[in-house]
């Protein structure tokens, strides 16, 4: 198998990045933070003896190449300086950007020097041209994965559409997504789901010292604006405000939820956050109609009691009512919260349940094997 992965990525926590690099033992340096998925797969690619270099395409491309030039972006409801100039900056076609034009050769002369096999391209992709990816597959004969949790028919950008037919693999969590990758010329797709747990990292956290902030009966962890996004996400959440709610974003709340906003939560914080909660509310996006996010495998790996919307992959990848419940609408949602925090040693066995499921069968060294397979047919 090849054994030399490029990520071609965007690095949205900086900071995050920073403090794991300084907490890392001495030569061990994480490419990624802990808080984005894709430092699961490289831990995964690092036990199986892959080499790794990471290409950060939201950096400048003239200047200094340092993440302390970066910031967390937060998404406020609001205009704000930052999103008008980036809005009108996304105006600009990507070649008639100098800066873009230049990220694009500071990849070519990475690649050079590091002679990748594999080019892991995250999704949004809104720097890196389709004739740079072609140059890749020439000069090295690599593959291209093409990674992405959200609909190309919502989020996609042209630089990526245009793309697709270069995607020997895109790996996807929501099995729609997939099949629109495929229309849009994509050789081939996986729903893994790409997302999955890290037994040596997902663990449930001790709640006996924590925050009182952290405590409560019903919490949620996630995005939820914009609205036209994660409406039904919102409006699962304002069905429950008259609950002990606890809701984590990094970013802002809409006015109806902003109350029960606790502070954000990423990396460690999250895993104590779904550790502490007694329910975890999972909604997925509105864009996610076939299931699968981030949250589903790693609240289960943290002991965490999920009440979760009725999405297909739910019942592929758990069973219900053994591993975790989900609800049909806002009456239901209410029912089985009440219900559940009414009977703790039910909720306490489903949750247990859960936690041995994705140990032994959505781990990310699993995920890695299955791409292997896929790669190497």
């Amino acid at each position: 198998m090849p054994r030399r992965v490029l990520f071609i990525a965007a690095l949205h926590h900086p900071d995050e990045l920073v403090q794991d690099q300084a907490r890392a033992p001495a030569g061990e340096k994480p490419l990624f933070p802990r808080s984005m998925g894709q430092h699961y797969w490289e831990r995964a690619f690092q036990a199986a003896g892959y080499e790794l270099d990471v290409f950060w395409r939201n950096l400048p491309g003239y200047g200094r190449r340092d993440i302390s030039r970066l910031s967390t972006a937060v998404y406020r409801n609001r205009w704000t300086p930052g999103r008008v100039t980036v809005a009108l900056q996304r105006r600009i076609p990507p070649r008639l950007q100098p800066d873009l034009r230049r990220r694009n050769q500071l990849l070519l002369k990475q690649a050079a020097r590091f002679q990748p096999d594999i080019i892991w391209l995250s999704g949004d992709n809104r720097e890196i041209f389709p004739d740079t990816l072609a140059r890749l597959k020439r000069a090295h004969n690599c593959k291209i994965i093409y990674v992405t949790g959200v609909s190309p028919i919502v989020f996609s950008q042209p630089i990526e559409r245009a793309a697709a037919r270069l995607y020997d693999l895109v790996l996807v969590n929501d099995f729609y997504h997939g099949v629109q990758w495929l229309e849009l010329g994509a050789r081939r797709m996986e729903c893994l789901p790409y997302v999955a747990i890290d037994p040596a990292v997902h663990r449930p956290q001790p709640i006996t010292k924590v925050p009182a902030d952290y405590l409560c009966d019903v919490g949620f962890v996630g995005t939820l604006l914009p609205n036209n996004l994660y409406s039904e996400r919102v409006a699962a959440l304002e069905s429950l405000r008259d609950f002990d709610l606890g809701i984590w974003s990094m970013h802002e709340a809409p006015p109806s939820l902003r109350r029960f906003q606790r502070g954000s939560a990423l990396g460690r914080s999250m895993m104590q956050v779904l550790s502490s909660v007694k329910i975890s509310i999972n909604t997925h996006g509105d864009f996610m109609r076939y299931g699968g996010n981030m949250r589903l495998f790693e609240s289960a790996a943290l002991g965490a009691f999920q009440i979760v919307d009725d999405r297909p992959g739910v019942h592929e990848w758990f069973r219900v009512g053994e591993h975790l419940v989900t609800y049909s609408d806002h009456d239901d949602l209410r029912e089985k919260v009440r219900y559940y925090l009414a009977h703790d040693e039910e909720r306490l066995r489903i949750a247990a349940a859960a936690r041995a499921h994705v140990l032994a069968n959505h781990r990310y060294d699993q995920r890695l094997a299955r791409v292997e397979a896929v790669l190497a047919n």
